[in-house]
């Protein structure tokens, strides 16, 4: 069976966006490290996911067997989205920080995923991740530079310690983070900070 890999991306920009363009090199890596792999791509500008409903969480609690049609209609998405990464060995997450956090697009993406009795499950005491023993790679987009590394912005950084704990709550332990900071900043930095995150991707995938 080929390598199947899930790529998600979540910025607001379909050009110039950085999350996206590092997101490329990560893929060409994954493409030369796996031949023939398959890949099931989520623009989540281009196809945009309506947020879960009262309807929607209804479906997520009620037992398979007295699901409605309506409640099947609402969940559908959710299927959609759990089947495409319960399919995948590898996930890719390309997105940028939008005021300290994710953007909306991808909180949406979340919510649909993250299912009790599918994608987790809770027996009262202490949860556990259904999709244990998948590869994830996060590229993040910060407009300012310190985010990283202990960084004097470290602390305002949300995006990148939600997505962790997140993954890990899923059951997926191994992700690679991909920064990729000041990306508002002058054009010889810019071409600094990608050319370093470039040489991130080469090392993470070299050691991978």
């Amino acid at each position: 069976m080929p390598t199947s890999i899930l790529r998600i991306d979540a910025s607001s920009r379909s050009c110039g966006s950085f999350s996206r363009d590092i997101g490329d090199v990560v893929e060409r890596s994954l493409l030369a490290k796996h031949p023939g792999a398959d890949i099931t791509r989520r623009d989540l500008a281009q196809q945009q996911i309506e947020h879960i409903r009262n309807e929607t969480i209804i479906g997520y609690y009620t037992p398979g067997e007295a699901m409605t049609d309506e409640l099947k209609a609402v969940t559908l998405t959710s299927d959609e989205i759990i089947a495409e990464a319960k399919s995948a060995d590898i996930l890719l997450i390309t997105t940028p920080m939008y005021n300290f956090s994710i953007p909306s697009a991808l909180k949406a993406w979340i919510d649909q995923l993250v299912r009790i009795g599918r994608t987790f499950d809770y027996d009262g005491h202490s949860f556990t991740g259904l999709l244990p023993g998948k590869q994830a790679y996060v590229v993040i987009a910060y407009g300012a530079g310190g985010y990283s590394d202990d960084g004097p912005l470290a602390g305002a950084d949300f995006a990148k310690p939600y997505l962790s704990f997140l993954l890990g709550f899923l059951g997926i332990q191994d992700v690679t983070f991909v920064p990729v900071e000041a990306t508002t900043a002058d054009p010889a930095t810019v071409a600094c900070e990608v050319e370093k995150a470039r040489q991130n991707v080469r090392s993470s995938l070299d050691a991978g």
